[in-house]
């Protein structure tokens, strides 16, 4: 049975990350969150006082930062920082530090070679026309802002975080324009990619549709 490329890119709050995660687990691939490498090494940044503005400063960062997965965990130079990257604080510097051209070129390096044997799933917001630009399929998943932003509280409440639905809902439309109008690599739909809003769709029905075009390809003759 051949192996694919499943890239699925879109709007924060669509529930890219966990759709993602399901979908490899239904088809026994591996699942990379690309997302999480960028906050990553945003976290890497704060925490080592590292300015965006500094370009020597930026490429000495990168050659420190060391990504990598164990199962749900997110390991950044072999320390789990799953919890770390998905606060309100990452959330508003992850735009900025991702839009750095050197950045970009580093993560995505590494998604390639993470991928370059396929069979894997892979979310984020290039995935699809930069990273892997050859995938097989490729999904582009959108929803209205309100209801992303009510996911992405429930998803902060869960972890004892609370912020105002307001501040969350601002703080997804600023990212969509960042991300949106960056000049590296921005937030696009591939031409040849499948929309999906997930506005009104239960996490079991995004998953099965995907999981369902991914199979048609799998089995083609």
């Amino acid at each position: 049975m051949k192996k694919i490329v499943i890239a699925l890119d879109g709007y924060s709050g669509t529930g890219k990350s966990s759709t993602a995660r399901k979908v490899a687990d239904e088809l026994a691939y591996a699942y990379i969150d690309s997302g999480a490498m960028y906050r990553a090494t945003t976290f890497y940044f704060l925490e080592n006082n590292v300015n965006p503005e500094d370009l020597e400063a930026v490429v000495g960062a990168l050659e420190q930062i060391e990504i990598g997965f164990d199962g749900v965990n997110v390991l950044l130079c072999g320390e789990n920082i799953a919890d770390n990257i998905r606060t309100m604080r990452i959330n508003e510097n992850v735009s900025k530090v991702s839009s750095i051209k050197e950045v970009r070129h580093a993560m995505v390096a590494q998604q390639q070679t993470i991928g370059k044997n396929r069979g894997i799933v892979m979310d984020g917001r290039d995935i699809g026309t930069v990273v892997f630009p050859d995938a097989e399929l490729k999904v582009f998943m959108t929803a209205n802002s309100r209801v992303r932003a009510m996911r992405r509280q429930k998803e902060l409440e869960e972890k004892g975080i609370f912020e105002e639905l307001n501040t969350i809902e601002h703080n997804l439309e600023e990212r969509d324009k960042m991300d949106s109008s960056r000049e590296e690599s921005p937030l696009i739909k591939a031409d040849d990619a499948v929309e999906i809003d997930t506005s009104n769709l239960t996490f079991d029905q995004q998953v099965h549709k995907i999981v369902e075009l991914a199979n048609e390809i799998i089995h083609a003759d």
